[in-house]
């Protein structure tokens, strides 16, 4: 794989069981690059190698004045220096593109894995362990990827190496080859010691990170209640942790870093010492003294590898782990058996037939074919569940919301049902959609039946106003609105615009059932009464379904249906239930469920000529709208 040609076709189905064990499951998947990489860099760590030979060959050449055989060493060390030059080049070029392959592989399989899961993802792993997992652990497991040939061509090189010497000088070449290996593992007993602390420090990383991601996503909320600077003292204090943590760490691996020069010099000693005594008792040659030397001065570039395996792995292996974790998830026990082409869950049933009831067994909720209902729940958390349960995305094991049996669509389980299917089927708009980045056009650019087109997806979430917004500060030359383009996550924009900007784009793709959860939180009422118009307009005959307590939606629903305490309990028109039911009037007017606050001593006179008061308000505000 060469990085031309990213991104991979398939990036595969990793061994997610543990960070070694993916770890190992990238390597075996880049064996070609690893063996590229493995073969330059023993060109060039054998170059080096031979150095310190054809300069002890040349002294012995000018100690016995043959310069033929000096003519032939100088030739030797010319070619053993296009070796180093080239080896060297070629190593780091295939080193690299082993990082960056495993890198973009990784990011693969987490963008996978990312849309396999959807809003379920960031319920089970936190939104800033899935930032960290995504850019600093990919750089860490690219980076181990990488290392793995450079230290196996050393290790080969400085076998061939001892191995060479031991033949060439026996007496001085037995000190190196102990030597050597003594050198490669004395920092050994210390690593199990530094890869704690620098777990540690990546945990503290990781919370960090997850506090920073957490402020920026909430700021313009901090900043209308002031809570900007009690965030600002958190993140301080958490990134002392993180300093303290990272100093820590630094202090280990600046020992090991010591040891790895304190014992070469001391090997370096040695065989100076022990090899000036041999050549005065006559048993050494000078030539052979300064090879040896020479080999050993240049074997420490090789030990740093040694060195450097041994952080890049205990770097990665938690990143790895991390990264793991996040593949290891699955939808649902039975989708996990599907892939595995194993259990009785393994066949993916049909796509239910066109205008099927939307109907979920654990609530009672029942969503009529081509009719708009609209869901009111006392607590917007409930909704949210609810709202992806419609969608088919189940919530962890241990939240009531998921438990109970699948949604049904057209009376076929919907987390059964391929992915792909089930998404195109029913698509779920949270309360806080995400804008990416790019133009207006490149925003609408998504799957979609292509029976609804954007202007008429504009015109019904009302963005008029946010099409001039767009075109004002849009470069000069641009005079079409969906050429304009939108900042990351719509930040130039108010909440309400990128709401009905969102809104506009889950209306384009004309699902066959479409959920809102608080489509108009954001937006003043006259501009809400418009859009539920429009929705009410742009989907007629199609399935839709709103979680919301605004009157002004409500109002415009075929169905409304009360959810109270995990159940639906009753259903009807807006205006039946707002005369009917205390619980359903506590929610929408924002009363308290109480007695008569009337002068009614039963408790229920009261309710009801307040519920009858409210009616006749709503219709004369209704009137008034239409007549707007």
């Amino acid at each position: 794989m060469q990085i031309s040609d990213l991104p991979y076709p398939d990036p595969g189905v990793p061994d997610a069981r543990s960070g070694p064990r993916f770890l190992l499951w990238l390597g075996r998947g880049q064996l070609g690059g690893q063996a590229k990489s493995l073969g330059w860099g023993l060109l060039h760590h054998c170059g080096i190698a031979g150095l310190p030979f054809a300069v002890g060959f040349g002294v012995e050449a000018v100690v016995d004045g043959d310069g033929r055989r000096l003519l032939l060493v100088g030739a030797a060390i010319v070619l053993l220096g296009i070796a180093i030059s080239v080896g060297d080049a070629m190593l780091h070029r295939t080193a690299v593109t082993n990082w960056i392959t495993a890198a973009a592989r990784v990011q693969q399989l987490l963008a996978r894995k990312t849309a396999d899961l959807g809003a379920a993802l960031t319920r089970r792993v936190a939104a800033g362990e899935v930032v960290a997992v995504s850019t600093g652990d990919v750089e860490k497991i690219g980076w181990f990827v990488e290392a793995v040939s450079r230290f196996l061509a050393a290790v080969l090189a400085i076998v061939i190496v001892c191995v060479g010497l031991v033949f060439y000088a026996p007496t001085l070449g037995v000190v190196v080859a102990v030597g050597m290996p003594v050198l490669a593992l004395a920092a050994l007993p210390l690593l199990p010691r530094a890869t704690r602390r620098a777990d540690f420090q990546r945990e503290k990383a990781g919370k960090a990170t997850e506090l920073a991601s957490d402020t920026v996503a909430g700021l313009r909320v901090l900043r209308g209640i002031g809570g900007e600077e009690l965030f600002l003292g958190r993140y301080r204090e958490a990134s002392q942790q993180v300093r303290a943590a990272a100093v820590r760490s630094a202090r280990m691996w600046a020992l090991i870093s010591a040891i790895q020069v304190f014992l070469p010099g001391l090997l370096l000693i040695s065989v100076v010492w022990y090899g000036s005594s041999l050549v005065l008792d006559g048993r050494l040659d000078v030539g052979e003294l300064v090879a040896v030397f020479s080999a050993v001065s240049l074997m420490l570039y090789p030990l740093r590898n040694v060195e450097e395996i041994a952080m890049a792995y205990s770097f990665s292996r938690p990143s790895a782990q991390r990264a793991a974790r996040v593949l290891s998830l699955t939808r649902t026990d039975a989708d996990a058996d599907a892939d595995a082409g194993t259990g009785p869950d393994a066949a993916v049933p049909d796509a239910p037939a066109p205008g099927g009831d939307l109907y979920d067994p654990e609530t009672g909720l029942l969503a009529p074919a081509g009719r708009f209902t609209a869901v009111v729940c006392g607590d917007p958390d409930v909704a949210g569940r609810l709202a992806e349960r419609l969608g088919g995305q189940p919530v962890p094991a241990g939240d009531t919301a998921a438990e109970g049996p699948s949604v049904l669509l057209g009376g076929v389980a919907l987390d059964e049902l391929a992915l792909d299917t089930a998404r195109t089927l029913v698509l779920v708009q949270d309360k806080d959609p995400v804008l990416l980045s790019g133009t207006l056009r490149e925003l609408f650019d998504v799957p979609a039946s292509g029976a609804v087109e954007p202007a008429a997806a504009l015109a019904a979430a009302q963005c008029a106003d946010v099409l001039d917004a767009l075109l004002q500060s849009a470069p000069d030359g641009v005079t079409d609105p969906m050429d304009a383009r939108i900042t990351e996550r719509g930040r130039s924009l108010s909440g309400g615009q990128r709401q009905r900007l969102a809104l506009a784009r889950s209306l384009v793709t004309d699902p066959e059932v479409l959920v809102l959860d608080e489509p108009t939180s954001a937006v003043d009422s006259h501009t809400e009464a418009r859009i539920a118009d429009g929705i009410t307009a742009l989907r007629k005959g199609r399935t839709t379904v709103v979680l919301a307590s605004s009157p002004l939606l409500l109002d415009r629903a075929d169905r409304v249906v009360l959810v109270h305490e995990g159940r639906a309990l009753k259903a009807g028109t807006h205006r039946e239930l707002l005369r009917d039911d205390p619980r359903y009037r506590a929610v929408v007017t924002r009363e308290p469920d109480g007695p008569d606050r009337t002068g009614g001593t039963d408790g229920t006179g009261g309710t009801d000529r307040t519920g009858a008061a409210l009616v006749r308000l709503e219709e004369a505000l209704t009137e008034i709208e239409g007549s707007a």
